[in-house]
């Protein structure tokens, strides 16, 4: 898998991501240090299952999408992909990676470390807005299924 991308705009918003995911494991650390909140056991196997299932959504999105990657790019001979998680989603591994990000604070006993994956609703939103633009430009057929598949991630919200 390729990291750079071409253009500045995608790297200043990876940039932003991984300052918030270390922070999603950071703040509940020094949570637990200092003692600022108390997570019930119960919401922490929540959380934990959660985890999983996210896990399991992402490497589902990896079996069934061969040109998935950080970087957003079209590759010659690559199609849309438009079954399994795709069919419901246009964007199934942001959905996975939220999951994660919300979900990893409370599985280490922290709700203050959740704040740090508020900013990634922002965060990969933007991404998915450049990346639907260059999808649709460069990529045969995405525009097609754009309108097929109208969720981004949430069916009926967004």
């Amino acid at each position: 898998m390729r990291t750079k991308a071409r253009d500045a705009a995608p790297c200043l918003i990876v940039r932003i991501a991984t300052l918030c995911y270390l922070l999603v494991f950071l703040i509940p650390g020094v949570d637990r240090r200092f003692g600022w909140s108390e997570v019930p056991g119960p919401a922490v196997l929540a959380a934990d299952g959660l985890i999983v299932l996210a896990y399991g959504l992402f490497l589902l999105v990896l079996r069934e999408n061969r040109y998935a990657s950080r970087v957003i790019e079209v590759e010659q001979g690559q199609h849309v992909v438009t079954t399994g998680p795709y069919a419901v989603v246009r964007h199934p591994m942001y959905v996975a990676v939220r999951a994660i990000a919300l979900a990893t604070p409370i599985a280490l006993g922290s709700w203050w470390g959740v704040l740090a994956s508020a900013p990634l609703v922002a965060v990969i939103a933007a991404r998915i807005r450049g990346e639907d633009r260059q999808l649709v430009a460069e990529l045969a057929g995405y525009d097609a299924y754009r309108h097929a598949t109208k969720a981004r991630l949430i069916p009926g919200l967004w």
